[in-house]
């Protein structure tokens, strides 16, 4: 076993060590970290002197900086750089590091001086009030008033919790990646329909997986959305739509077990834990508060979405039908006849906006804009170690100095799973001698890669995605919290999305386009008309897209209020519970739920409403850079000091009201869509 002294990981560093980090460094560095992180909590709950907030509470706070940072890097790369060898390690790592936070939450030492600080009603500063509060609640919230059996059994739940997620998401990639559709030279017909720049892509995708030539779609986003939205083939649609929506449902990689598994194992803890349903017992400290409200909010929606919906679905129908499409839209017809409905209806193709949004010229926008909201300018820094060639680090600066890093992960890869996403390597926080850690925020994207001749060239909707994950950025980046628990994107799950959905839209905002969108060939700027286009489309069959996000909200609560453990058929299941938000009749032998990493590999089970309560609180909170201007920095200043900066420093809904001067309005949202 490697020592303490010799790996990189146990190291002091500033940026992760990605060039010297070897696969066999991981398991000795977590048990290492562990193991200093437990002695550290041990001399906290032993300290002779009476609990105090700093000697306690602070102090738990500051504990385990080291597995912090070899978690951060490891779990972020099983996401981004995944290999066999990284899920073989994360085998044995996951359990270690449950073992680890039973350990914490079950030390009765630990929480008896918890308790006793939290008794006192000591008055503290805001921060460390709601630190306080956490960590006293994150403790009751996992056990630490549970006794003999019952918290052993605890312990039990939560390692084959974490150990049945880890299968799900390790079988959803598998799936995922070994899927590939291969269309030879002699049959040009099947990729009939699609853009030069696709079938570019495709054409070299295939010579990647070692055929002579033809074309080559798989389930990458890019790939399957390209397929999907532009292929004249309908026979292959087909064949793309199910094998997307049928991965890990049976076969060498089935999950429909391990979704029982899984949904059951949380309904256990839920109740061992007091409450009645696994939704109960998450929504307790979110801003919305219960299932009853969770379902009221998706209700209002659906009663006010699903007659723009039908409608939408007539006009698109009607539409295909006079293009010679026999029999009714299917699920694998929507985005092709949607797309060309939009281009006639709206006289205009997203698909010629590509030469305007070079990935290099987005990239200076996005950062450009940062500047004028924020003041904040972005160095590259080649020196600083990445883990993939295709990663790029950035040195982020305010006129304050250096106030974090940030990575950029662009394209698809076999080893990364599919999506974008926000995470990071280290969060933000002051260290003991008030010194401040700077965050290292790392963005990962799965955009439209390069090819021989052009440049990436991102869909607009790329360009609202690297805004979205932007936003989480900085969220993360700008966090000026004292407390590491609380830092960045630390935040209730239903306030997480509020300034990643605000970032988007200023893809609609003229003044933003103008500042980087031109032609990468010609250098000629986006066409005037071409800019008011994107604004007056942006809500061309928003009924359609808001019920199939709540055919996935209403999916999460089904799951998460069964109050019996669940013995069914997964996908019988799952068509009762979308029977109401659902857009198409259920194909047979297709599922959302054995794909569903959001639900059942990550954090957003009973949450994943979220996305639209976020939504709604972005379009009442945007509405303030509407009336001022979008490049206020007043507007700016107001929500980087009441939102970004603070973290789950004070209530949600409290930052909230700080930053609007009331509560959220969702009939903003319904304004912006004409609903």
């Amino acid at each position: 076993m490697k020592g303490k002294r010799t790996n990189p990981l146990l190291q002091d560093f500033d940026n992760p060590p990605f060039d010297i980090i070897k696969s066999g460094d991981y398991l000795p560095a977590f048990r290492q970290a562990i193991a200093d992180a437990r002695a550290e909590l041990d001399r906290i709950a032993a300290n002779p002197e009476p609990p105090t907030y700093e000697n306690t509470i602070a102090a738990i706070d500051r504990a385990g900086d080291g597995l912090d940072r070899v978690s951060g890097i490891f779990f972020n790369l099983l996401e981004a750089e995944a290999s066999p060898e990284m899920q073989k390690i994360a085998e044995e790592a996951v359990p270690l590091v449950t073992e680890y936070e039973n350990h914490y939450h079950l030390h009765e030492g630990l929480f008896r001086r918890v308790k006793a600080v939290h008794d006192l009603h000591e008055p503290l500063p805001e921060e460390q009030t709601m630190l306080l509060r956490q960590v006293y609640r994150g403790f009751v919230r996992h056990g630490a008033l549970l006794q003999g059996e019952a918290r052993e059994r605890y312990r039990q739940l939560t390692r084959q919790l974490s150990e049945k997620c880890l299968q799900y998401k390790n079988n959803v990639l598998a799936a995922t990646t070994e899927f590939e559709l291969h269309i030879t030279p002699e049959h040009p017909e099947e990729v009939a329909g699609l853009p030069e720049t696709e079938l570019t892509i495709a054409a070299e995708r295939a010579m990647h997986n070692g055929h002579d030539g033809g074309w080559s779609f798989d389930l990458s986003l890019p790939s399957y959305t390209a397929y999907m939205k532009y292929a004249e083939s309908r026979r292959n649609r087909k064949r793309l739509y199910l094998a997307y929506n049928s991965r890990a449902l049976g076969g060498a990689h089935d999950n429909c077990g391990l979704v029982a598994e899984i949904v059951n194992l949380r309904l256990e803890l839920a109740q061992l834990m007091g409450y009645g349903d696994y939704a109960e017992y998450t929504l307790s400290d979110r801003m919305l508060k219960t299932s009853g409200e969770v379902y009221g909010f998706l209700e209002r929606l659906a009663s006010a979405y699903r007659p723009k919906a039908e409608r939408e679905r007539e006009e698109v129908g009607a539409y295909a039908r006079r293009l010679g499409l026999r029999g009714g839209l299917r699920p694998w017809d929507w985005s092709y006849y949607q797309a060309k409905f939009r281009k006639v209806t709206c006289d205009f193709d997203e698909e010629q906006l590509r030469p305007y949004f070079p990935l290099e010229k987005v990239r200076e926008g996005i950062f450009t804009l940062a500047g004028r909201l924020y003041g904040l300018s972005f160095e590259r820094c080649t020196e600083v170690p990445v883990y993939h060639p295709d990663v790029e680090a950035y040195a982020v600066r305010g006129p304050e100095g250096q106030v974090a890093w940030l990575y950029l992960d662009y394209f698809p890869r076999g080893s990364k799973r599919n999506g974008a996403w926000m995470t990071s390597f280290r969060d933000g926080c002051l260290n003991a001698d008030g010194s401040r850690v700077l965050p290292q925020v790392s963005l990962v994207f799965n955009f439209t890669p390069a090819t021989a001749e052009q440049p990436s060239l991102l869909s607009f909707r790329e360009v609202e995605t690297f805004l979205h994950e932007f936003g989480h950025g900085l969220h993360g980046m700008l966090s000026a919290t004292e407390s590491r628990t609380l830092s960045g994107t630390s935040v209730v799950r239903d306030f997480v999305e509020l300034p990643s959905q605000i970032m988007e839209y200023w893809a609609q905002e003229p003044e933003f386009l103008r500042l980087f969108a031109y032609h990468y060939r010609t250098a000629e700027p986006l066409p005037e008309e071409w800019i008011g286009k994107v604004r007056s489309s942006a809500n061309f069959c928003i009924g359609y897209a808001t019920m199939r996000q709540l055919v996935f909200g209403m999916l999460d609560m089904a799951w998460h209020t069964l109050r019996q453990p669940f013995d069914g058929d997964v996908e019988r299941f799952e068509e009762q519970a979308t029977a109401e938000t659902r857009f198409f009749a259920p194909v047979p032998h297709t599922c959302i739920s054995t794909a569903f990493t959001h639900l059942f590999g990550g954090g957003y089970a009973a949450g994943y409403y979220g996305y639209k309560w976020a939504e709604a609180l972005s379009s009442d909170a945007f509405a303030e850079f509407e009336r001022e201007g979008c490049f206020s920095r007043e507007v700016a200043d107001r929500f980087r000091n009441r939102i970004l900066e603070r973290g789950g420093s004070a209530d949600a809904m409290e930052l909230y009201v700080r930053f609007k001067g009331r509560r959220p309005d969702i009939g903003a949202l319904l304004r912006r869509h004409g609903v």
